[in-house]
């Protein structure tokens, strides 16, 4: 018996075979020849061959093709992740501390309100600001700083056009940058009543 895996063996015995008495006849009568068993006219070996090349060319620039496609929506999402980080990081940083602060001094019994805040109006200034903030639910946080996205974005062409020539037009500042700059303007009144800086 024969060791496939023992290739001086195979040769040896595939020698004694040929040389035997009986001559090593590798065809076969229905043949014509070949080696393989058919016609070689039954091949037509460049067309096969090109029609083989322009199959591979075809699936290798379709997986590139995808490959590429991947990659560039990888990389447009970053980049976008990255802006909108940078663009609501502060605004969700402040937005937090007039939640924060408004809250907390709301939460306080009546008698230390009135030691910290002096004159009933700011009292009912800081009430009213906590009552405007707590209404505004997260939902529509998140859609008052959408707008005041797009609004940047309006005003960034706005001024493209008036460095073109044209005249300018008054614009409003943002939802939640209103009580941002309400809740600052409060505080400055009251150095007993001290939150984390506001991020600008």
């Amino acid at each position: 018996m024969c060791n496939l895996f023992n290739l001086p063996e195979l040769t040896r015995l595939l020698y004694q075979l040929c040389n035997s008495e009986s001559p090593c006849d590798l065809q076969d009568d229905n043949d014509d020849g070949s080696l393989w068993g058919g016609s070689e006219d039954g091949l037509d070996k460049p067309s096969d061959l090109d029609r083989e090349w322009q199959k591979r060319r075809d699936e290798f620039h379709a997986i590139g093709y995808r490959d590429g496609l991947i990659a560039g929506k990888e990389t447009i999402a970053q980049e976008g992740f990255n802006i909108g980080f940078k663009q609501s990081v502060i605004a969700g940083y402040n937005w937090g501390t007039v939640r924060g602060v408004t809250s907390a001094l709301s939460s306080l019994p009546d008698g230390l309100k009135e030691k910290l805040v002096q004159p009933e109006e700011k009292r009912k200034k800081f009430h009213e600001l906590y009552e405007s903030v707590n209404s505004i639910t997260t939902t529509n946080a998140l859609k008052l700083f959408h707008e005041d996205v797009l609004a940047e974005e309006a005003a960034g062409k706005k001024i493209k056009q008036i460095e073109a020539g044209a005249e300018p037009q008054k614009g409003s500042s943002s939802h939640l940058g209103i009580y941002v700059e309400e809740l600052q303007s409060l505080l400055r009144d009251y150095p007993a009543i001290q939150s984390n800086p506001l991020a600008r």
